[in-house]
């Protein structure tokens, strides 16, 4: 019985978050709101025994994919005129095609298909991990290299580029210089 509970909370997590990113009039609580969406969407996986797809929802989306949308958001600034105003005369046509979907998938469910036992729980990263190891290796390594290409270039591309400064632009004194020639030491 707890483990329907928790699987309704999730449920409920991932639905109501979901609508708060669809309503939400500021884009900021909107990208929060995607934070729960897709910690329920987790909390689900995990509950399903699909522990590998857990930990990559939780570590691609939302420490990679949410945080560089929520940097991208509050680092551009739109100004308030630009910001359309939602109406009703989107929200309309959303609305039927919404309830349009749910009756059509809800038909399609309502059949009866056949139902299986349950196979034994394996855990997925140990049985991934050892694939990717033995199996797969070569194009492991190699996607690995050609994500270190692309880092590296993305790199390259970004740094700033600065004119190289003549000699005869700096001043006479520079700091450190003087204007006399640097004394002997005798040791």
């Amino acid at each position: 019985m707890s483990g329907d509970l928790v699987f309704y909370g999730f449920a409920a997590l991932t639905v109501l978050s979901g609508f708060v990113v669809v309503f939400a009039r500021n884009i900021v609580h909107a990208g929060f709101a995607l934070l729960f969406t897709l910690l329920g969407v987790a909390g689900l996986y995990a509950l399903l025994g699909a522990d590998f797809l857990a930990v990559t929802q939780t570590v691609v989306y939302i420490g990679g994919i949410l945080v560089l949308v929520l940097f991208a958001v509050m680092m551009t600034r739109i100004p308030r005129k630009e910001q359309r105003r939602r109406g009703l005369d989107h929200m309309v046509p959303a609305g039927i095609f919404s309830l349009g979907l749910f009756a059509l998938l809800y038909k399609v469910s309502a059949g009866s298909f056949p139902v299986r036992e349950p196979g034994e729980a394996v855990p997925t990263v140990k049985a991934i991990g050892v694939e990717i190891m033995t199996d797969w290796i070569f194009p492991f390594e190699f996607a690995s290299l050609v994500l270190l290409v692309a880092m590296v270039g993305a790199a390259i591309l970004i740094r700033e580029r600065r004119p190289a400064r003549a000699p005869e632009a700096l001043p006479e004194n520079a700091p450190g210089e003087t204007a006399e020639a640097p004394e002997e030491v005798h040791a």
